[in-house]
């Protein structure tokens, strides 16, 4: 589990794919000129969301692992 995300926070297999469908479904729709300001965007929204830079940061670090 990430630092600082309690269980009731976690999404189940279901809901990752939801959200893996909806993401793929507006990266389609921003396009390719767009896609990255989008990506930025939604990133900035959920780190909002999030409300703790700590965390967010440790998300963009795990994130990056095996690119």
């Amino acid at each position: 589990m990430s630092p600082g995300l309690t269980p009731d926070k976690r999404l189940d297999i279901g809901g990752l794919e939801t959200v893996y469908d909806q993401l793929a479904q507006a990266i389609d729709q921003a396009g390719p000129d767009k896609s990255e300001l989008f990506l930025v965007k939604l990133a900035l929204l959920n780190a909002q969301a999030l409300g703790d830079a700590g965390q967010f940061t440790a998300q963009v670090r795990i994130a990056l692992q095996d690119l």
